[in-house]
């Protein structure tokens, strides 16, 4: 008898030590994009990391979505250029990495790929870079500890499903928003979900439906059955927001809207507004399901009651939210109003809840929500990265990675960085690069793809300081876009640029700040400012092609504008020209100063701030 006692203490003894609490640095839940994008940068930076994935394979989102398998992110593989950075522009599905294999433009010829590429590509990803992913890893009962020795205070506690504890100084989860939204209106469960609707058209041959959604999923089920159905109708809350109108890539893609033609087209097929999660009601009569009478300013579309047909198949089609389920408490704070799908972070995407629990992906979309891109994966490889950064300086002392720049160098890189960078360009009005003004305004040191919203806060968030700052953004034109707004209008273009600040299409804006704006300032802007007022700004007329490298139209006014704010010379000139200068002006120009220290070796010494003795030096060139 004792023998067997004494073996199963032993085996409860070795069970416990193997179940004991496994500690990393951070913690990544979920090993889809955005958490296996974050798991590379933490890898190349060697820290102490784990992602954990609940799945077999790295993106199983994308194993069932989207349902008919056509994804909507762009997968330009031709640009006619072989810069790498630029063609990021154009090229929405990838990741970002050192290994110039590792695009999906390599892995599809098709501009919009079937989803089974995407899991192939996420799969190669996380093998080839070796990133250290736990599969079959279902997370959950995520709680706080107290721990002085943290920098934050507290630890992240949490479980899988085989009883495994983990404890986590930085918590990050890039879950994404994976749970399908479904209201609590009367006879919902009448319907059936986008996540588990037949696919096959021929179950809807001859029938009626009614699809409840207005967005991409909605669509991309109406273009595959509406020519096997009676008809079909789509039913949302507001009116339908085409992305081309709103520049927001999560509206209503070409791709998609095919049935916007039979409607228009009088077809039987139509789209009317109501408030899905309030007042409609379903009822089902003779195996037919109904939308029943209803007052008619319920109806927001110009029909009359009586034309509300019977349906033989509704389909719900609202989209996902964020699933709180891995939390003890099962509870977090979501964001209000359209936002109270995502959970609510700050700026510097972290949680109102728990400070060292950050998101990553989607789940921070709450940030640009209907701005920008930081919902899908051309944006938010781009904050992940953002995000790494300002983990690397709050927990591991390390700056945000910056380029030392000479006034004289200072064109040349801001042309080349406006007409090449992928990531302001895709996180228009949230990402930008900021140039920080030496005291002696000698030099700049650029900070690039900083979060602008926190730019009140930009020393503590980096470990850069300066005497001022140039702030550089992409927008569009603040009373262009938007669902009421004829985005394709004649004068929907300006071209001169003294009509710079009137571009309505994407260009670049720069703010110059003598000092850097308050939080009181950040937070009293209004809707349509991207940034408080400045002392100085400057617009760069839009351009057709998205190329700000015209001389007369694009850099000259730049260049007046930087030699305004900053109170220099930046022409260039030959060596007679600089002589001549020298002899006739108070002042010698940038491009002389270096010109000259460079020859003698003294460039980026403290020569360079001896003007008086540079006026007589110029004398040997």
């Amino acid at each position: 008898m004792w023998p067997t006692v004494l073996i199963l203490l032993l085996c409860s003894l070795l069970l416990s030590l193997a179940l004991a609490s496994v500690y990393h640095d951070y913690c990544i839940v979920g090993g889809g994009p955005s958490g296996l994008q974050l798991g590379y940068f933490l890898k190349t930076a060697s820290r102490d990391y784990i992602v954990f994935e609940r799945s077999n394979i790295s993106g199983s989102f994308f194993q069932q979505y989207p349902r008919h398998r056509k994804l909507i992110s762009l997968n330009k593989r031709n640009t006619g250029k072989v810069n790498k950075e630029f063609n990021l522009r154009h090229d929405w599905n990838s990741l970002l990495s050192h290994d110039p294999d590792l695009l999906v433009t390599k892995y599809s010829r098709e501009i919009f790929p079937n989803a089974d590429v995407l899991v192939k590509y996420l799969d190669d990803y996380q093998k080839k870079l070796d990133i250290n992913v736990k599969f079959n890893a279902n997370i959950y009962n995520i709680r706080t500890e107290k721990n002085q020795s943290s920098p934050d205070g507290q630890v992240f506690t949490m479980q899988d499903q085989t009883g495994q504890s983990y404890v986590c100084r930085t918590l990050i989860m890039a879950t994404g928003v994976s749970t399908p939204n479904i209201p609590n209106g009367d006879g919902i469960n009448l319907t059936v979900g986008y996540e588990s609707m037949s696919l096959n058209p021929e179950d809807y041959e001859g029938k009626s439906v009614l699809i409840l959604g207005r967005g991409n999923s909605a669509f991309e089920i109406a273009d595959s059955i509406y020519g096997y159905a009676n008809f079909i109708h789509l039913l949302g809350r507001s009116r339908i927001r085409l992305a081309w109108a709103t520049h927001y890539v999560g509206d209503l893609r070409a791709v998609n809207n095919a049935v916007l033609d039979t409607y228009q087209l009088k077809s039987l097929d139509g789209l009317f507004e109501m408030h899905v999660d309030t007042e409609m009601k379903l009822i089902q009569k003779g195996g037919k399901i109904y939308l029943p009478e209803v007052d008619d300013e319920l109806i927001t579309a110009p029909f009359e009651r009586t034309i509300l047909e019977p349906y033989d198949v509704v389909i719900r089609a609202l989209g996902f939210i964020f699933d709180t389920s891995p939390f003890y408490n099962k509870s977090l704070t979501l964001g209000a109003g359209k936002l109270k799908k995502y959970p609510a972070i700050t700026h510097n995407y972290e949680s109102v809840d728990y400070t060292g629990l950050f998101y990553a992906g989607t789940a921070s979309h709450s940030l640009d929500f209907r701005k920008s891109s930081g919902g899908f994966i051309h944006g938010f490889r781009y904050t992940a990265r953002a995000l790494h950064r300002l983990m690397e300086w709050r927990y591991e002392g390390v700056p945000w990675p910056y380029i030392d720049l000479h006034l004289p160098q200072l064109m040349n890189y801001v042309i080349k960085r406006m007409n090449e960078v992928s990531g302001t360009y895709q996180m228009f009005q949230v990402l930008g690069d900021v140039l920080i003004v030496s005291e002696d305004k000698e030099s700049i040191r650029v900070i690039e793809e900083f979060p602008i919203h926190l730019l009140h806060e930009l020393p503590q968030r980096t470990g850069h300081n300066g005497s001022a700052y140039i702030v550089i953004v992409l927008e569009y034109g603040h009373n262009f876009s938007g669902p009421n707004n004829d985005v394709f209008r004649l004068d929907r273009a300006v071209g001169g640029a003294i009509y710079a600040s009137l571009s309505n299409f994407l260009h670049p804006v720069i703010y110059y700040y003598s000092q850097l704006p308050t939080e009181e300032s950040m937070q009293s802007k209004s809707k349509n400012e991207t940034l408080p007022r400045p002392d100085y700004i400057h617009h760069i007329v839009e351009d057709f092609y998205t190329s700000w490298q015209k001389s007369q139209t694009h850099i000259l006014p730049l260049r007046r504008f930087f030699e305004k704010v900053l109170s220099v010379d930046l022409r260039t000139f030959y060596t007679k020209s600089c002589f001549l200068v020298s002899m006739t002006k108070d002042k010698t120009s940038q491009h002389c100063k270096q010109s000259y220290l460079q020859n003698q070796g003294l460039y980026g010494t403290k020569e360079l701030k001896l003007s008086s003795m540079y006026r007589g030096l110029i004398l040997t060139i």
